[in-house]
């Protein structure tokens, strides 16, 4: 059994004077040893640049020997040539200045002529009577900083090199899901736009005219829910579908219920996907050179009617199911007669739903104001009609954040009909 005397324990006191003694020589050597083996470099300037002292980190770091440098060479001649210029115009002066300059991105060179990245500090020692006497500099290797620095500019560029190559794929792809041009209908004039919220996403929207039986064309105009590949496929779908539908029957409610079928087998899974879709047949009507427009509606925003008389009003098709999401959707037609004059305009809902201010989301621009807009344009033609939606959506700019189509049919007047 161990004795202890007054309370202490021997072995106790042993090991504290061990800790004591370890500390006193870190104390005698820790501070020559911690200056010249410092994980950065140290070294101290005359006034003029001249070095006087330099730790033995920054002399391996730069492959010289002590005497190579104190009291030879300047801090400015272990600079490269353009560190050389940006510490006698900047550096320099700010050191003057402020007394301190800090973190300096700079070069150095070494003893076999490589570059070494450095951050620098340095601050001006200045004695009892504050008078500046010498200059101590901190350097830090930035080589790994450098490399770290150049691997995310490669990343950014690698980046933003796909992201290019993203929008041409996107830009491609959008191409392919509208008609390269309109069909020529004979007494009309047709005009249309597709306006692009994003260039980093397909959008869903898709309009066409084309023509079916003699004196018979057909025409649409949908949005697909979704943005994206996914969107783009049920574009393309419901293309295509509506086309070959309209061939084998013309009849609107049929096509729009045909095309109902299709994307309800295809998309009834744990990602369904539908569409809002407005279908019409255009026939001529009259020999006063007017058309007959039938329209259906598969919960579609509704068409405007612009009358040469300078009216205009929504073109009501009501009854309409959106397409896809039940397997009978309802869906009913409504026929119109354009007359000399008159124009026809279908759009889908990014338009009404742009926002009016682009900083703070705005208000919506709404269905109201759209049938301002409307009646402040007729009497109109097709192509007015698409260059002043143009010129709204600009107004809008960053408002727009849903992609928007537009069509517009115009009946011309005779030169007798036009007014002066």
């Amino acid at each position: 059994m161990m004795c202890k005397e007054d309370g202490r324990d021997p072995e106790r006191n042993d090991s504290t004077a061990d800790d004591q003694g370890l500390f006193s020589a870190l104390l005698e050597d820790s501070a020559e040893d911690l200056y010249e083996n410092a994980p950065c470099g140290y070294l101290s300037t005359l006034l003029d640049g001249q070095i006087a002292k330099i730790n033995k980190t920054l002399l391996d770091w730069l492959g010289y020997r002590r005497d190579d440098l104190a009291g030879r060479k300047r801090f400015s001649d272990l600079l490269t040539v353009g560190g050389r210029l940006y510490h006698e115009t900047h550096f320099a002066p700010l050191l003057r200045m402020q007394g301190e300059v800090s973190g300096i991105a700079l070069e150095l060179k070494t003893a076999d002529g490589r570059r070494l990245p450095v951050l620098v500090t340095s601050t001006v020692k200045t004695g009892s009577d504050g008078q500046p006497l010498l200059i101590r500099t901190t350097v830090f290797d930035a080589r790994d900083r450098r490399a770290y620095e150049t691997e995310l500019l490669r990343a950014r560029q690698e980046a933003e090199h796909e992201r290019e190559r993203l929008k041409r794929l996107n830009t491609t792809l959008q191409n392919t899901l509208l008609p390269p041009t309109l069909a020529d209908v004979p007494g009309l004039n047709v005009a249309a736009h597709y306006h692009i919220a994003s260039i980093d996403e397909v959008g869903g929207d898709f309009y066409d005219l084309f023509p079916l039986a003699a004196g018979t064309w057909g025409l649409f105009l949908g949005d697909v829910c979704g943005k994206g590949a996914a969107a783009a496929a049920v574009t393309s779908l419901a293309r295509y579908t509506l086309r070959a539908a309209a061939v084998y029957n013309p009849d609107p409610a049929a096509v729009l219920s045909n095309l109902n079928t299709v994307l309800n087998h295809e998309y009834n899974g744990h990602d369904p996907r539908f569409c809002t879709v407005i279908f019409g047949l255009l026939t001529p009507d009259g020999e006063q050179g007017g058309f007959r427009v039938t329209l259906a509606s598969g919960g579609h925003p509704p068409a405007l009617l612009m009358r040469s008389d300078g009216s205009a009003d929504y073109l009501p098709t009501p009854g309409g199911q959106l397409i896809g999401v039940l397997p009978d959707a309802h869906i009913v037609t409504t026929t119109v007669r354009l007359d000399p004059g008159d124009t026809l305009l279908l759009h889908t809902d990014g338009l009404a739903e742009a926002h009016t201010a682009q900083v703070g989301g705005g208000d919506r621009f709404g269905d109201d104001a759209l049938l301002d807009f409307a009646r402040s344009l007729a009497p109109t033609t097709a192509s007015d009609t698409i260059d002043a939606i143009r010129g709204l959506l600009d107004t809008f700019g960053t408002g727009v954040d849903d992609d928007t189509a537009v069509l517009a049919i115009h009946v011309p007047q005779s030169p007798s009909e036009e007014q002066p």
